[in-house]
C-alpha cells in the first residue's frame, strides 16, 4: 500500500491517514509532524523551517524532499506508506517518482472541501484545544496563507496524478466514517483489478 492523501489544510488528511496506516500496517508519514518534531527538538532543520511554518509558508522543495527520502529509506516503510502533506508541488512529485523507481503508487486520494468549511474547522479545533494547546499555525490568518500556497503550488498535482490514472477525489465535507468507507471501497476496487502477482507488493 503506497498511498498519497491530497487536500487543503484542515481537510482531514491526518485523520484518514492515521486510520489507513493502522488498517494496512504501514507508517503514516506526515511531513508536518516530522517538521514540527524537528522544531521542538531545536535541530538544525527545525531552526531552518520554524519561521516558515509559523508564517504559513511552504518549506522549499529540496529540503522537504530530502526529509521524505530519508524517511522512506527506513525499514518500516519497505512494505508501503501513507503520505500526508507530501508531495505539495510538481517538483516534489517528480522527486518522489525518482525515489520510488519501479515501485508504483497504489492511489492518490484528494479530499475536496470549500474554504468556508475549512475556516469553521480550524476555529473549532482552536476552541477545543484551548489557547495553550493550539499549534502555532492553527489560526485563521495563517490558514489563509496556507490556502493561498495550496492553490498556487499543490492544486496542480490533481492534474499531474489524474494524467497518471491515480487520482480519486472524495467529498471532504462528509463524515469521517463516510470518507473512510469511500476510501476503503476504492482501494478494494483497485486490488480487485490487479493481478495477484502485483498485489503481493502491497
Amino acid at each position: 500500500m503506497r498511498l498519497i492523501l491530497l487536500g487543503p489544510p484542515g481537510a482531514g488528511k491526518g485523520t484518514q491517514a492515521k486510520r489507513l496506516a493502522e488498517r494496512h500496517q504501514v507508517p503514516h508519514l506526515s511531513t508536518g509532524d516530522i517538521l514540527r518534531s524537528e522544531v521542538k527538538a531545536a535541530s538544525e532543520l527545525g531552526r531552518q523551517v520554524d519561521s516558515k511554518m509559523r508564517a504559513g509558508e511552504l518549506v522549499d522543495d529540496d529540503t522537504i524532499s530530502s526529509v521524505v527520502d530519508r524517511r522512506l529509506a527506513q525499514p518500516d516503510a519497505a512494505n508501503g506508506f501513507i503520505l500526508d502533506g507530501y508531495p505539495r508541488t510538481i517538483r516534489q512529485a517528480n522527486a518522489l517518482e525518482g525515489v520510488l523507481g519501479s515501485q508504483s503508487l497504489t492511489a492518490v486520494v484528494e479530499l475536496m472541501i470549500d474554504e468556508e468549511e475549512l475556516f469553521a474547522r480550524i476555529e473549532a479545533r482552536a476552541r477545543e484545544a484551548g489557547s495553550a494547546g493550539v499549534r502555532a499555525d492553527d489560526n485563521s490568518g495563517t490558514l489563509r496563507k496556507r490556502l493561498a500556497a495550496f492553490i498556487k503550488e499543490t492544486q496542480p498535482l490533481s492534474a499531474f496524478y489524474k494524467h497518471r490514472g491515480l487520482l480519486f477525489k472524495i467529498d471532504g465535507s462528509a463524515s469521517v466514517e463516510e470518507i473512510a468507507t469511500t476510501i476503503d471501497d476504492h482501494l478494494t476496487d483497485i486490488r480487485a483489478s490487479q493481478p495477484s502477482a502485483a498485489r503481493k507488493g502491497e
